[in-house]
């Protein structure tokens, strides 16, 4: 059987990158990783850039609707049959977001539809 050196720390030894001791970060290079939504690749088209400078009032509206839970979930019903759906259940929805949706210059699905 094989006897144990009595020095092993002397065997390894380790040897540091940094003369001077303490942690050395590596050198990153200034390259950017590619962005979630690269991976998840999102249809033509959408982006999930929610920034309120570039949408229209309408839009705003209508993504406050979205957003908002008391009118129930928006995943997998358009904009109108939510709306209908609140109604029916006296949740009072605004009534600017039914016209907005019947006028049929905007989308009729919610903003998580496709996303989730």
């Amino acid at each position: 059987m094989a006897t144990p050196s009595k020095n092993m720390k002397a065997f390894y030894k380790q040897k540091k990158k940094n003369p001077t001791g303490g942690i050395s970060k590596s050198k990153s290079s200034k390259a950017t990783k590619p962005a979630a939504t690269d991976i998840a690749q999102l249809p033509h088209g959408v982006s999930l850039d929610l920034k309120d400078d570039d949408i229209e009032e309408e839009e705003k509206a209508l993504r406050e609707f979205d957003m908002n839970m008391a009118y129930g979930p928006c995943i997998g019903i358009t904009r109108l049959g939510r709306w209908e759906r609140a109604q029916r259940l006296g949740l009072n929805p605004p009534k600017e977001i039914e016209k907005l949706v019947k006028s049929g210059k905007v989308k009729l699905q919610s903003l998580f539809d496709g996303r989730i």
